[in-house]
Formats: C-alpha cells, sequence, structure tokens
C-alpha cells in the first residue's frame, strides 16, 4: 500500500517543460485596440483600473486610471474598467475597436448570456449594451500581453484620483508602450 501511495505522489522526471512567448497583439487588427486592467496592490478597502488604447499603428491615442476607494472586489473593478474604457472610446468617436483583457472570467461574463441574478447585472448589462452600440471585440490577452493595462491600473490603484484621463502616456509608460511597438516577447512559464 506504501508503494502504491508513493507512485501516485512521485515526481516525473522526463517531462519537457517548454516555454510560451507573449506579446502585445497589435497586428491582428486594423482599428483602434484597447488594453484595459484592474489591480487592488494586496489593499484590502481599494481596487485600481486602468487602460489605454492605442491605434493599429501602436499610436497612443488615450489612457486613463483610476481608483474605486472602500472596494477590493476585483471582478467589480474589472467590469468598471472596461465600462469606462468603452465610454472614453465612444468620446473619441472610435467606431470599431478591440478590447483585451486578462481576465477570463469577466470576459466570459460578457459575452455568455445575461445572469439577471448577477450582483454585478446591471453594469454587466451596461457593458454589453455599449460593446453592441459600436464594433466592439473582447480577446482574452495573458498577463504579459497586457502590460500597458497593468501598469495603467497600479497607477489608478496608487492614485487619489477617481478618474484621470491621460490625453498623453504618463512618462514611465513610455518605455513599455515601445517595447510592445518594437514588438518585444515576454516568456511565460
Amino acid at each position: 500500500m506504501v508503494d502504491s501511495f508513493k507512485s501516485c505522489y512521485a515526481v516525473i522526471t522526463n517531462v519537457i517543460h517548454t516555454d510560451r512567448f507573449i506579446k502585445w497583439n497589435n497586428g491582428n487588427h486594423y482599428c483602434a485596440i484597447l488594453n484595459v486592467d484592474e489591480s487592488c496592490l494586496g489593499s484590502l478597502v481599494r481596487a485600481g483600473y486602468g487602460g489605454v488604447i492605442r491605434n493599429y499603428a501602436d499610436f497612443y491615442l488615450s489612457g486613463f486610471a483610476g481608483y474605486i476607494n472602500d472596494s477590493s472586489d476585483n471582478l467589480y473593478a474589472e467590469l468598471y474598467a472596461i465600462y469606462l474604457s468603452l465610454i472614453l472610446a465612444k468620446s473619441l468617436n472610435i467606431t470599431e475597436l478591440v478590447c483585451y483583457y486578462d481576465s477570463l472570467l469577466c470576459i466570459n461574463l460578457l459575452k455568455g448570456p445575461t445572469l439577471r441574478f448577477h450582483v454585478y447585472a446591471v453594469l454587466i448589462q451596461d457593458v454589453k449594451d455599449l460593446i453592441e452600440e459600436y464594433t466592439v471585440t473582447i480577446c482574452h490577452t495573458l498577463r504579459e500581453g497586457n502590460q500597458c493595462g497593468n501598469f495603467l491600473a497600479k497607477l489608478g490603484a496608487s492614485s487619489d484620483n477617481e478618474l484621470l484621463l491621460h490625453a498623453s502616456p504618463p512618462e514611465a509608460l513610455l518605455p513599455l508602450l515601445q517595447m510592445d511597438a518594437a514588438g518585444t516577447f515576454y516568456s511565460r512559464e
């Protein structure tokens, strides 16, 4: 019986590990591209969000960051970030948009059937309504492909602004934008 248990937990030594390389997806679409994210930075009462909109040629169009005080609900922050980013795109007269996001849960809520009794049913429906107004495609990306959205979400979580629009990129975001434009690959183990 001991040998049977040992075999269940035996370390397999012949597993081949392959690295995956991820980059920002700018070459797949010829329209405006949005990267959006949320961040809690370990705080129990403060969630942040942020996003960046670029055109297909990597040109920065706009960005935003902010925080939600007295909340550490990641799902709410994720949905709210997408909602605000779609409002921002609408104000910029963007009619075709691809939104890259690293939360499969959020994407599935937005692409799936309407859940009338979900705690965020109204916000989910508001986002779905905005998606239907324009040509909006929501795609999943891995965390490594969402570096700029993640940067702005952390900036939002650490700020005291409920919403701050960035007509030009913050100075510290420039290296990440340049790496995305250059097609830099990031390793995902």
